[in-house]
């Protein structure tokens, strides 16, 4: 990080996104900010927080000298003394920076912003990292195996009923938590990407698209499968199948160097080529971190390549409005060796 402060010519960043302070320093409470400073002394670098956490700044940054203030950032700015310094641009408001900037005239400090440095550091995963989102894949993998174990996803029951209890099998299983709003969708609603559980009935003939995620050790993951209630009918394996082709098209795009939009398009091509592209209304994936969506995005518009140590998720689907649809999501890791799959459930067509 000191390195790319020094880059942009810059002598310290505050940082205050809390995702950001956290992968910085470890520190989990819900105020806080980080001063960073150019170069190796760290020792003028200091992390802000309210007196609610002075144990807790403590026992997690314990290499950092705390400011126990409320209004974290301009702590920072007083402590700072001099120098460029610049703020999260694509966090604060411009309220905040003004008055920032007025606080800074005072002390000396020139401010200005710095856009997503601390998130282009957070793309290229290490391995404890990589432990953790692969711990967060296990439970949920296990999660559903248990559900579709005990016939819990069946005719009869509702979709919000299915999503809690894929929630708590996460929950018995070590989740911290659920890594979003589960999705269950069922029949029609299968069709549309995003849908959120609601008391609508499984019923047989339906595709069930379940999209869901744990979170350990503060680190995501993200799977989809879709299964089918009773024989599916013959336009369900069709689509099932493409999309299973193009999900293996995307998982083989991913390569160390390889260009984003590239990945997508190796994905996209195949669901065109079938005839469903107007039908494909989504990039091919994101990435998965200490947040369910951040860098890099993988999708037609997408700029830059895939670095080492990304992990990403594959998640093409094709949507019939009416009909129903099917998406098939896994979390990966890409590292020189090739790509390897963190989510390994079966991706067939399974029938319940």
């Amino acid at each position: 990080m000191a390195r790319r402060i020094g880059d942009a010519g810059l002598d310290a960043i505050i940082v205050s996104d809390l995702v950001n302070v956290r992968y910085l320093t470890g520190f989990t409470g819900s105020n806080g900010a980080v001063l960073v400073h150019a170069g190796p002394d760290r020792d003028g670098d200091r992390i802000a927080t309210d007196g609610r956490y002075t144990t807790q700044v403590a026992e997690q940054a314990p290499g950092l000298t705390a400011l126990i203030e409320r209004d974290c950032p301009p702590a920072l700015i007083r402590a700072t003394g001099s120098g460029t310094v610049a703020v999260e641009g694509h966090v604060i408001t411009v309220d905040a920076y003004r008055r920032l900037a007025d606080l800074a005239e005072t002390t000396g400090v020139t401010l200005t912003t710095a856009t997503d440095e601390v998130e282009a550091l957070r793309i290229a995963k290490d391995d404890g990292e990589v432990e953790f989102i692969t711990s967060a894949c296990r439970i949920g993998d296990a999660a559903l195996a248990a559900l579709v174990g005990r016939g819990a996803i069946a005719a009869g029951r509702t979709e919000r009923q299915v999503a809690r209890d894929l929630e708590w099998e996460m929950f018995a299983l070590g989740a911290e938590s659920i890594a979003f709003e589960t999705i269950v969708a069922a029949g029609a609603s299968s069709a549309v990407p995003h849908h959120r559980p609601t008391d609508a009935v499984l019923a047989v003939g339906d595709l069930v698209k379940i999209d869901f995620g744990a979170v350990s050790g503060g680190y995501h993951s993200d799977m989809t499968r879709t299964f089918v209630l009773g024989e599916p009918a013959a336009w369900q394996s069709e689509i099932h199948a493409i999309v299973l082709t193009a999900q293996r098209a995307g998982r083989e795009a991913l390569e160390v160097g390889a260009d984003l939009a590239g990945i997508d398009s190796a994905a996209r091509d195949v669901i065109a080529e079938a005839g469903y592209g107007d039908y494909y209304v989504h990039g091919l994936g994101h990435g998965v971190g200490l947040r369910i969506h951040e860098a890099p995005g993988i999708g037609a518009a997408a700029s830059g390549t895939l670095p080492d140590g990304a992990t990403v998720t594959v998640e093409p689907g094709i949507y019939l409005p009416g009909r129903g649809g099917v998406r098939i999501e896994d979390t990966l890791v890409v590292t020189d060796a090739g790509p390897t799959s963190l989510t390994t459930t079966s991706r067939a067509l399974r029938v319940l």
